[in-house]
């Protein structure tokens, strides 16, 4: 009876994660419809993207210092009403100031905050509900973002199709419906307490001195750089290597990737209490590295973009299941472990596009190369898996 209260809650955590999705997704597909209506250069335009995950990265750092104090319900009412305004804002602050570039960036720095702030909190509010197998809540609750990804895109582009681009200003509406629906949510499920009665979360300083930590926090970056490597570059696969429109090679691409993703953690989800959470994590980036070495090393532009499509199967448990492996490995880590295991899924998912980019470069634009070199990344995953296992298994026994 207990954990049926709290089956709301899952379902607006779940709500949340779609939010999530479009913050991160919605705009960018508009970046050709500013630059025409605005005048805005791309130059300028790419820099949206940046100050989206910048600012979610600071909002990471400070979150530490002030979700406890002031609750999660605040907190997690804060970011959806946050994430609204920006949504809201893109209609109107564009054709208010002087400078549309203006308006748009302080769209994007509004929902980024509330953006930044769901990925922290999100995860640890369904971590504290009531469940018989927290790591299947926690696959299930990551594959929403995957199916708003998906969402947001697909309906999206049919708005466009059947309504003209002209009219997203509508749609921008539309999105920020969700937020603002979830935060009424919000405001009356019941939000259990991430630690025992009594028990108080680990402080930063105690994290750093925990050597345990630092391999869970290795295995975040790897997390979101094993991700986001093939998937920032998948639809450059699709259009270059099989001569197709954007439009097919953002379906064939990313989609495919980001639905596969989704598959995967809908999987374990469905199926993780019949699955060791470290076997499944261990094959998956097995499978990874296998799906790497097939892009990069395949001369087929359809094999690898198969490969890229693997990719997103293999790398659907890893970020969910660091974030489960961690409340397991240190129970009293609290938002600040939280916190800063989302700042480590960020930096990864910033730098591992970021070095595919830079190989890419340095050996005359060859991306298949950029791809091989990031490898690294889920080796690197594969190994904090079996070190974790190997610690714990002797802290157990001391």
């Amino acid at each position: 009876m207990k954990e049926n209260r709290y089956n709301r809650t899952m379902t607006a955590c779940f709500t949340a994660y779609v939010v999530q999705a479009a913050v991160n997704n919605f705009v960018p597909l508009l970046f050709l419809t500013f630059q025409r209506s605005f005048g805005i250069p791309l130059s300028k335009i790419t820099l949206l993207v940046t100050f989206n995950f910048a600012i979610q990265l600071l909002v990471d750092i400070l979150s530490v210092t002030f979700v406890d104090r002031i609750g999660y319900r605040l907190s997690m009412i804060l970011a959806h009403l946050f994430s609204a305004l920006g949504f809201v804002g893109l209609t109107f602050l564009p054709q208010l100031l002087p400078d549309p570039f203006a308006g748009i960036m302080i769209c994007v720095v509004l929902y980024a905050i509330g953006g930044g702030l769901l990925e922290v909190l999100v995860s640890p509010v369904v971590e504290s509900c009531p469940s018989d197998n927290k790591e299947k809540a926690m696959s299930m609750l990551h594959s929403f973002y995957c199916w708003g990804h998906v969402g947001v895109v697909l309906l999206s582009t049919l708005f466009f199709r059947v309504f003209g681009i002209a009219n997203w200003r509508i749609l921008a509406i539309v999105w920020a419906m969700i937020p603002l629906f979830n935060l009424f949510v919000f405001t009356r499920v019941p939000i259990a307490p991430l630690l025992k009665e009594g028990e108080t979360g680990m402080k930063i300083r105690e994290l750093f001195g925990r050597r345990l930590f630092w391999i869970l926090f290795l295995m975040m970056i790897c997390s979101g750089a094993s991700e986001q490597s093939v998937s920032q570059w998948a639809s450059t696969f699709a259009e270059k290597g099989l001569g197709v429109s954007k439009t097919v090679g953002d379906l064939a691409g990313p989609m495919a990737f980001a639905v596969l993703m989704g598959t995967s953690r809908a999987f374990y989800g469905k199926l993780g209490d019949r699955i060791d959470l470290d076997r499944f994590m261990a094959a998956s980036s097995v499978l990874c590295i296998a799906s790497y070495l097939c892009i990069a090393l395949v001369p087929s532009p359809v094999v690898s973009l198969i490969g890229c499509a693997v990719c997103g199967l293999s790398v659907g448990i890893m970020w969910p299941g660091t974030f489960s492996r961690s409340m397991k490995t240190l129970p009293r880590g609290g938002t600040a472990m939280f916190a800063l295991l989302a700042l480590a899924g960020d930096v990864g998912c910033s730098g591992g596009p970021t070095l595919v980019g830079f190989v890419s470069s340095a050996l005359n634009d060859n991306l298949k190369m950029g791809i091989l070199a990031a490898v690294i990344f889920p080796a690197l995953l594969l190994g904090g898996i079996l070190l974790l296992r190997t610690f714990r298994k002797k802290e157990a026994s001391q």
